[in-house]
């Protein structure tokens, strides 16, 4: 069995910087994820004149409860969805004036929905090129708060930034919430918003959020549920290997970890303890049907492994993954039909049927950190995969190719 200690989990290391920033006193974030999203996130803070000091498994941050320190700021987000939808928003909360910008990738995401959120919040929001995109200027003045109503349907983050505002406010929140996806990371967002002392109440897919502020504390990051389906993948793919992830088990704040239920559906041997979760192969891997809609990250991870199956893998319900990094579903279709597997593809699903792929092939990763991650996997039985891109890793795994073949060639 090998045991591999993967990152902390972007999701929960940007969630933890915008609380920390927010929080009355300094707050240590203990093994962050160190990556091009999360340095993004903590350079953004500093732009903003938050103090940010970071320690080899230890950021410090101390809290602004008032808002950005900067009256005016310029603020670069690189390729972080969560850096360009959850800066702004905490920025709105100050007083000042700050402009957003992005890489073209991130330039091409959607923002829409959380820029008409925040304007009906009373927000002087304006995108200064395309609308709902970046960049953008926010000339804050505070937010009283109130109530709104919010299609969450393209992305979950919409959501999660309004929430984390909500303690910032004068009167608190208010949101009724008409579609919503991934919704498993909005657990990670309630949790973690009442770890810092926010007072949030759910009913149904209304949200009430009191204006409580929050209180710095210290608080440790688990490792990426997104990032280890890799490593499950793999071991569930290789007969006779196992691999282990520690810290994250029964008590794990991320949805993703629900993809080992996929592995197991499938053949895989899977054990979730208090400390960690196991995967073992056994040498069976069954087609299936599967709603991803709650864990869509992981939709790639399964399409590299499907065609591994002995039957037919159709994932379904993922319409989102069209709008992130890149057009996740057909650059997984187009990367699949390259290797000689057979892809049907709708506008919301995807089905990989049986096949042995075959190379040499170049991976056209279009960019996209996941799209690289998950035919690492495919690769394991199909040699000639190359990556046009393989250094997009950095976004959330840098060390990801060292780490992946070492555990390739563990014994």
């Amino acid at each position: 069995m090998t045991v591999i200690d993967i990152p902390g989990s972007k999701s929960v290391t940007a969630r933890a910087l915008f609380l920390a920033a927010a929080a009355e006193g300094t707050t240590i974030l203990l093994r962050p994820l160190v990556s091009d999203d999360t340095e993004g996130f903590a350079e953004g803070l500093t732009a903003l004149g938050y103090a940010v000091r970071r320690e080899p498994d230890a950021w410090h941050v101390e809290g602004r409860p008032a808002g950005p320190g900067a009256e005016t700021a310029d603020v670069y987000c690189r390729d972080g969805a969560t850096t360009a939808r959850f800066l702004p928003t905490l920025a709105a909360a100050g007083r000042g004036t700050y402009r957003f910008d992005a890489s073209a990738q991130m330039r091409g995401r959607p923002l829409g929905p959380l820029s008409t959120a925040l304007r009906t919040l009373g927000v002087d929001l304006r995108h200064l090129e395309k609308e709902g995109h970046h960049p953008l200027d926010v000339h804050a003045q505070g937010v009283k708060g109130g109530a709104l109503t919010l299609d969450a349907g393209e992305s979950s983050q919409y959501l999660t930034a309004l929430l984390m505002l909500g303690p910032l406010t004068a009167e608190g929140l208010d949101i009724a919430v008409t579609d919503l996806v991934s919704e498993p990371y909005v657990e990670i967002t309630l949790a973690m918003m009442r770890a810092f002392g926010a007072d949030v109440r759910q009913d149904g897919r209304t949200y009430r959020v009191a204006p409580t502020g929050y209180r710095a504390r210290t608080y440790g990051i688990e490792p990426d549920a997104s990032t280890s389906s890799y490593f499950f993948a793999a071991a569930a793919l290789e007969p006779g290997r196992s691999v282990t992830v520690p810290g994250l088990g029964t008590g794990a704040l991320q949805g993703d970890l629900a993809f080992v239920d996929v592995l197991r559906r499938m053949g895989a041997d899977v054990e979730i303890t208090d400390t960690g979760t196991t995967v073992r192969s056994t040498g069976t891997l069954r087609g299936l049907t599967v709603n991803m809609r709650d864990i869509s990250d992981t939709m790639p991870t399964l399409a590299a492994l499907a065609p591994f199956a002995d039957g037919p893998v159709r994932i379904e319900d993922v319409a989102n993954t069209r709008v992130k990094e890149c057009d996740r579903l057909d650059a997984c279709a187009e990367n699949l039909r390259r290797l000689g597997i057979t892809v049907h593809t709708g506008p919301d699903w995807i089905e990989i049927h049986p096949g042995t792929p075959t190379g040499p092939v170049e991976i056209a990763t279009h960019g996209d950190h996941r799209i690289v991650m998950s035919f690492a996997v495919t690769a394991l039985r199909t040699p000639g995969i190359t990556f046009d891109d393989p250094g997009c890793v950095k976004k959330t795994f840098p060390d990801f190719h060292r780490v992946f073949d070492a555990f390739v060639h563990t014994p």
